[in-house]
Order: structure tokens, then sequence, then C-alpha cells
């Protein structure tokens, strides 16, 4: 599609221009995120952290720590990727497929190129209110241990950043009713949630299965996360981490501007 009056906008304007739009219409429907935001992630603080949790006693495992400490940062980073996936999962689709709010805005001086990077800034922003409303109320819990979980905050942003990034791209492929989300969600996202680090060391899993943690964003964010609350993660390691997620977000940004393009120009 063209763009109107052959205008062009720098990338941070346009951007600014898409997060606006999509501001608009949340701040009309925020409640109904509120529970898997927020709500969701601290009901597994209070039913494992501190209910199950209570059972376990500090190990090296945990690092010395009470479950509910070591838990806390980690579900920061595994409700960051959630929240990810569904942001660019179903809303890409409806704005390709259902509602066609993007082919409205392809329309303007706004380039897919910038629509997709709108969609990202959109998605970062929404990982960096969710988050502090949790870091919040896991303060107010007695669940942190200082102001380290401002920088696991930080990480878990770029982990759910990097996972978006490939996950909207291929969204914008979609032209069905959104039936390979399901898969998604069951076979990646929520095995990723489970089994890479973010309840208990990924060391403890077969060694045949290591690996497959080892490849996931979540594994890296929960990493980094830890390290971030705890100060304990060498600077080597935290540096291969961030490198990690950062590839993994630029390739799927590469990606996306391709499928952008490709889907907006037909």
């Amino acid at each position: 599609m063209g763009q109107a009056g052959g205008r062009v906008l720098g990338p941070a304007h346009a951007a600014f221009i898409v997060v606006e739009g999509m501001w608009t219409w949340y701040r009309r429907n925020w409640r109904a995120t509120v529970v898997s935001s927020v709500g969701q992630p601290v009901l597994f603080l209070l039913a494992l952290g501190f209910g199950l949790g209570s059972q376990v006693e500090p190990a090296a495992a945990t690092g010395g720590r009470e479950y509910v400490v070591y838990l806390a940062p980690a579900l920061l980073a595994a409700t960051a990727v959630q929240i990810a996936a569904f942001e660019s999962t179903y809303p890409i689709l409806s704005a390709f497929k259902w509602q066609q709010t993007y082919l409205g805005i392809a329309a303007s001086p706004i380039t897919p190129a910038q629509i997709f990077a709108g969609h990202l800034a959109w998605v970062g922003l929404r990982l960096a209110v969710s988050g502090a409303a949790y870091l919040g109320v896991a303060a107010v819990l007695g669940a942190l241990t200082g102001f380290g979980v401002l920088g696991s905050l930080l990480v878990s942003i770029l982990a759910g950043l990097s996972f978006a990034a490939p996950v909207a791209a291929y969204s914008a492929t979609l032209r069905t009713e959104g039936q390979q989300f399901s898969a998604l969600f069951r076979f990646v996202v929520m095995p990723m949630t489970l089994f890479a680090g973010t309840f208990f060391p990924v060391g403890q899993l077969p060694e045949v299965v290591r690996p497959l943690a080892w490849v996931t964003p979540l594994w890296h964010g929960t990493e980094l996360s830890r390290g971030a609350a705890f100060g304990d993660l060498p600077l080597l390691d935290a540096a291969g981490h961030v490198a990690y997620l950062l590839v993994l977000l630029a390739a799927g940004a590469w990606f996306g501007v391709r499928t952008f393009t490709r889907r907006l120009a037909a």
C-alpha cells in the first residue's frame, strides 16, 4: 500500500504514533489484562513462594535463599515472556485480518517497518508497566531483597522483546483464524515457563533436555533477572546472556520488517 501524500515521518515519531493508537484502545480496556499481567504472577508467588515454598529449605539449588526470594525475579521474567507472546499473536492477526487497523495505518506516511517498530515499542511499554506493578506487590509481600530488582525489570523487558519480535514476525504471515497460536502456547510458551529455570534450576533436568531450555529466551532472561536481583552473576556470563537476547531480538526484527512489508504491500 502506498504512503499518503509522499510525506516521510522519522522512525521515532512514527513509532510514537503507533504506540499512541494502541494506548488509546488500552486505556479503555486495561482492566481485562490485570489478572494475566499482574494477578497471575502474584498468585503464583503466593501459592508457590509462600505456600509450597514454605516447605523448601534454603539450599544450594536456591543459592541459600528462601524459595519465595529465589522465585520472585524469575516470575518477573516468565510473566514478561508470556505477555510478549500474547501481545504478538492475536493482536497482530486482528490488526491484519479482522480489524485491519494496520492496513489503515499503512495508507498513511507510516511505513510497515515503522508499524512493526511501534508494535515492539508498545510491547516494551506493556512489559515495563506490568513488571513494575508486580514488583510493587512483591515488595509489599517481602519477596524482594533490594534495588537490584530494577535491573531485573530491564532484562525481563529485553527477554520479552526478544521473544515478541520473531513471534510477531510469524504472526504477520498467517491468514488463518489463528489456530497455530494454540500450538505455540501449548508446546512452546507453557513448557518454556515450566522447564526453563523459573521454578527450579535447569541443572536438575535430565541432561538430554537441558539444551532445549538453554536455547529459550526465558532461561537467559531468568538467569539475568536473578543475577540482577542478587548481584551474583559473573559479568562474562551476564554479557553472554544479553548478547544472545539481542541477537534473537535483531533476527526477529529483521524477519518482522520483511513479513510486515510483504503483507502490507500485497
